[in-house]
């Protein structure tokens, strides 16, 4: 018998379903709306997962030669619309990655349904790099690691994760004079990091805010905005890390140093509550995150 062609084939990952001849995109059984252009690009990943899949080739099988469109405005238009149907984010993809100036590759499993459950590997033009599965190359925690969690629960620690920056924001703020002299016998320079203090405070207290209503409105688009935040949020986190050092007087240099050793994974945490109580969730049961 021969194989299917991939116009008859029905991929699957994830919670997701691409049925390529009718050209659905369905998760957890249920349609979800998608334009034909998008799907097509989807369509085009799937059919070669962990491949790169450039921008010319995606031209060529979607806008012909003698059509007038502006292809860079429109793949990228139709690429954004498909990650909104996946839940998908560039800054912290699941599926869909971005190769600047190359083009995309679909980076999770995928499987054609009643097939073989290994990845559908198609056979690259010539001059396409060779396909590389996905991996989990990163050091933070991937979706699939964490179990689920009550999102109550998650709420309730992530907000008072939020509310201990935010002390720390205005107890340091209400001390400034304090600090100088603490920093003073060891910084020729004091001045510098009163500045430190006041510019990271002043990002930091509207983040903690944002991040606080989210939690208190059960906001669904939460850990997708958390997302966007992380990378700005991590250096902020790592660098407040060293907040009890600014009471080793009272504290002393070893609970300085245990305090500050707990505080550095503290950004990590925040990141994994997040995948706990919605996008795990939402990768296992479906529920609209």
């Amino acid at each position: 018998m021969e194989p299917a062609t991939s116009q008859n084939r029905v991929f699957r990952f994830g919670l997701y379903e691409a049925d390529a001849a009718a050209g659905e995109l369905r998760k957890n059984g249920r349609k979800l709306k998608l334009q034909e252009q998008p799907f097509r690009v989807l369509v085009l990943l799937l059919e070669r997962p962990g491949a790169v899949v450039t921008r010319e080739e995606v031209r060529q099988a979607l806008w012909p030669a003698d059509t007038f469109v502006d292809f860079d405005h429109g793949l990228n238009t139709a690429v954004n619309k498909l990650r909104d149907a996946l839940d998908d984010a560039a800054s912290n993809p699941r599926f869909i990655e971005t190769l600047a100036r190359r083009g995309y590759r679909f980076i999770a499993p995928v499987e054609l349904v009643g097939g073989d459950p290994a990845p559908v590997m198609a056979s690259a033009p010539a001059g396409t790099p060779s396909p590389a599965p996905a991996s989990r190359s990163s050091l933070l925690t991937h979706p699939d690691d964490v179990p689920t969690a009550p999102r109550s629960m998650v709420r309730c620690l992530f907000a008072l994760i939020q509310v201990m920056y935010l002390s720390f924001y205005l107890i340091s703020l209400g001390k400034l004079g304090s600090i100088e002299r603490i920093v003073q016998p060891t910084v020729s320079r004091p001045y510098w990091i009163l500045a430190l203090v006041l510019l990271t405070a002043v990002v930091g207290i509207p983040t903690r805010l944002f991040l606080l209503a989210g939690v208190g409105f059960d906001a669904k688009s939460l850990h997708r905005n958390f997302s966007r935040l992380f990378p700005f949020i991590f250096p902020l986190d790592e660098l407040w890390a060293l907040a009890p050092f600014l009471a080793v007087q009272q504290l002393g240099i070893g609970l300085a140093f245990a305090a500050t050793a707990a505080l550095l994974f503290v950004p990590f945490a925040q990141r994994t509550l997040m995948l706990m109580g919605y996008h795990a969730a939402a990768l296992h049961r479906g529920v609209p995150s």
